[in-house]
Parts: C-alpha cells; structure tokens; sequence
C-alpha cells in the first residue's frame, strides 16, 4: 500500500478580530484627507460651469420678443463668465479660510458678480449695439446667478464643516529623528494655528538612548516601524528633522522612504527656521533652495514697465493742464525755480534725481532732507503746505517714470540723509535696503494704508518698510491697479502729511 502523505493546507481563520480590523481599515480609506487645493480648483471650475450654464439656459429659455439676440450675447456670456472667476479670485474666494466661513464667501461672491455684471453692461452700452432685449437678459442673469452662487457657496461651506468635524482636512504627518532639530521644528509648529497637519508620532533608530516622548508627542519606534505604521495609520508625509551633516543617515532613510507612496520632505537643518517660503531650482543634476529670488522677473517686468510707460503717458497728457497751473502759482508764490530736485535712492541703491515742485522757500531748501518737515513748518511756502497736503508735488515725478527712474507703483523713494528717531533709515530698519530691489513709486502699498508723512520714530519707518516688502513679494498687476484706485482716497487723510 503506498504511504500517503498529508499536507496540511494554512487555513487563515476569519473572526470578528479580523472582520473590525478590515472593516476599519475600510474606514480608514474612506477618511483619507482632503486635498485643499483639489477643492479650490473644483469650485472656480464649478462656478465656470454654474454660471455660464445659467446664462445659456436663460438665452433658450426666455421668448424670442424677449430674448437678445444670439451672435451679440455669446461673446458677452464668455466675457462675463471669466471677469467673475477672475475677480472671485482677487477677492480670494477661492481661500480655503474664506470658502469655510459662508457669509464671507456669500458676500464676497456676490460683490465679485455685481461688479462682473455691471461691466458687462457697461461693455455693452459702448459696443454701438446697446438693446433693451439684452439688458434684461443681463438682468435675469444677475439675480439667478446670484442664487446659484449663494446655493454653491452655502453647500460648499457645509462640506467644509463636515470634513473637519471628520478631521480629513489634516495631513497625517510624521517626524523622522528625535533631536535638537526635531524639537525645533515641533516646538515652532505649536506656536502656529491652521497647519492642517495631524502629527502622528516621532520616529528614531535611537530608542535606547531616548525619552518616550519628544515635545509632547510620543516616539513610536524606529524607522522599520516608521514604514509599516504608513500603512496602518495613514500617514500621508514624512518630515526628516536630521541635521545635514548626518548625510549617510539621511541618504539611509530617504532610501528606504522613497519607496512608499507618501510624501517624504526634509527640514533643511537649523538655518531653515530663518527662510522664508522658498522653492528649489535645478542645475545641471544638483538641486538648490531658492533662498532669495529676484522680484518682477521675465513677463512680469515687461508687464510692468508696460504698465508704467503706458499709464504714465496717459496721466502727463491729462494733468498737462494742472502742471501749468500749479507750476505757475508756484512761481507767483515766492522767488526761485518751480521743480525741486532731489537725490532720493532708486532701483538697486542707485541715486536718482527726483522731480518735485517746489514747496520750500529757495533759500530753506533741504536737498539732503537734514530735517523732514514738520507741522507748521516756517520753511514751508503757503502754496507749499497745500501742495504737500494732497501730494501735488509729487506730480512732476511722472516724469521720473517715463525716464525709466521711477514706477507709478513701488517703495517710495527716500533721501539720502532722511532719520527717524535720529537714526538713518538704513540704521533704524534692518532690512531696508530690500525695498530697493524693484523701481520706486509715486504711491505705494505703505502710502494707501496710512504710513505716508513725517517718521519720527523707528516705528513709523520700520512699519513703511514692512509694508513695502510686502508689496514686493505679493506683486501682481492686479495689485498694482487696486494701489492706483485706492491712493486718491488716501491722500484725502492729510493729517501726517506737511
């Protein structure tokens, strides 16, 4: 009889330990976190479809004796689909912050629509084929658009709402090394609200030699265990927090990271926590942190030296006028040359000659500005203190624009030997040369928010200065033209400028 043998086949049990496991790493799948960005894009793509699908409805919808007619209103509905996103996104709408809280995304919409809708009709007046069939198709169009945006902005919000009460707007995240570093980092981004990040747990080969908690958080092993809890808890992105000079350790984990489908980012040692945000650029096969990059670069500076030429013209030919006039009264009102020219620091340090009206008397003139004016000042003429009041002065300087000195929006221009608080700028304000990185303006983002006139502390100068370089990394046409509309409004507050 032959010997049978046999085999025993490994029978995996399925209990109720299994079932709950699977089913909640089921539920673990189905509360992977929301991508911000993904939802940003899907709700201006959304108001591109909401709002161009009104309009075409109502194109068929409404009678013919009512509705406008067809090849003049198709160009309109694309206009106005894309100035509506458009100005959805100046006014930030798009933010996840603003889309979060439905009042502000509900108010700002609206406005962005209004404005939208109020172009369009005025476009439409201008075009020669103005008619009364499709103003009131433009109206129908507002108030049902206004609805729908209404409707979208209170369901996206609600949404919102649901996924971080679920806690899926948080990336799940977890630290590689327990160190100096890693407790920088961690104590840093306790110090900061609305990270978005879940921080799992803090992982180091190091065990033996370590606490079981780093910063509050727990250490929950070494890095092997590091791969199989990206499995288990869902880990979406991995900080390395080693120090740079542990370079065969650091090409060891990112090794053994870059093999699972997260992403795996390193913290760029001590001197990181001083740069702000920066992106990488390729040469040749090595990669290099941006630390510094150089504002109004390629279409960007033609953009905006077109900006300056074009408006600059424009403006000279319509205030022509009001040159002569001023320039004349300046003359009448006391002996000496109608422009005053100053040497004020331009674009990358240099010195530049600006063009002002004279507001002094010839023989107080200041060219150096030893001493700013103040309230009162006996130097001042009486056509001068009017002039300085509403910025009038400052006119001449279109002329700096078109000569390529000047923009008409930028850091305002200081003398050479302009202080606060009796220091220089340039010693009161440590970072203040960075203002001179892009041209100089005739108003500026500091000089609509208020910081315009006298400094006679470090505090006014330090807050122009904040001010300016906020413009400076922010730039944008659009920018540039709410600084423009805002400054007439501005100089109306005379109260710091002599």
């Amino acid at each position: 009889m032959a010997d049978v043998r046999t085999v025993a086949t490994p029978v995996t049990a399925v209990g109720p330990s299994s079932r709950v496991g699977a089913a909640s790493e089921r539920r673990r799948v189905a509360r992977r976190p929301v991508s911000r960005g993904v939802v940003r894009w899907l709700v201006a793509a959304f108001d591109i479809v909401l709002l161009s699908g009104i309009g075409a409805a109502l194109l068929d919808a409404l009678p013919t004796p009512l509705g406008p007619d067809l090849p003049g209103a198709v160009p309109l509905l694309a206009l106005a689909t894309v100035v509506a996103v458009n100005l959805m996104h100046f006014l930030e709408v798009y933010r996840f912050r603003v889309l979060g809280r439905p009042s502000a995304a509900v108010r700002r919409s609206v406005v962005a629509w209004l404005v939208t809708i109020g172009i369009t009709v005025g476009i439409h007046e201008l075009s020669g084929t103005a008619s009364t069939r499709t103003i009131a198709w433009l109206s129908l169009w507002l108030a049902c658009g206004t609805v729908g945006l209404i409707i979208a902005r209170l369901v996206v919000a609600h949404l919102i709402r649901r996924w971080r009460h679920a806690d899926r707007l948080k990336q799940v995240v977890a630290i590689v090394g327990a160190g100096p570093l890693a407790q920088r980092l961690l104590r840093r981004w306790a110090t900061c609200s609305n990270l978005g990040l879940k921080i799992t747990g803090v992982y180091d080969d190091r065990l033996s030699r370590l606490s079981p908690r780093c910063m509050g958080h727990r250490v929950r092993g070494t890095l092997d265990d590091l791969v199989r809890d990206v499995r288990v808890r869902g880990i979406d992105r991995v900080i390395v927090a080693l120090p740079l000079s542990a370079d065969r350790r650091l090409s060891e984990v990112v090794s053994k990271l870059s093999q699972l489908p997260i992403d795996v980012g390193l913290c760029t040692d001590q001197f990181g926590f001083q740069l702000k945000a920066c992106a990488v650029s390729h040469i040749g096969d090595l990669t290099f942190l941006d630390a510094v990059e150089r504002p109004l670069r390629d279409w960007g500076a033609i953009a905006k030296q077109i900006e300056d030429r074009v408006l600059a013209t424009l403006i000279l030919i319509l205030i022509a006028p009001v040159l002569a006039v001023i320039a004349f009264l300046v003359k009448l009102d006391s002996p000496g040359p109608v422009l005053f020219r100053q040497k004020r620091y331009g674009f990358n340090n240099e010195v530049i000659e600006v063009f002002k009206f004279r507001t002094m008397y010839h023989h107080a003139a200041d060219p150096n500005a030893e001493k700013l004016a103040s309230r009162n000042d006996p130097r001042v003429t009486r056509l001068g203190a009017f002039l300085r009041r509403t910025s009038a002065d400052e006119l001449p300087q279109f002329i700096n624009v078109l000569r390529g000195e000047m923009s008409i929006v930028g850091p305002r221009p200081h003398a050479l030997a302009a202080k606060a608080g009796g220091l220089l700028y340039q010693d009161a304000v440590l970072a203040y040369d960075a203002r001179h990185r892009v041209k100089p303006g005739i108003t500026g983002w500091a000089q609509i928010n208020g910081w315009r006139g006298e400094t006679e502390t470090t505090e006014q100068i330090a807050r122009r200065v904040e001010h300016d370089l906020y413009y400076i990394e922010n730039w944008s046409l659009l920018l540039d033209f709410y600084i423009v509309l805002r400054t007439p409004f501005a100089l109306l507050k005379t109260e710091s400028a002599y």
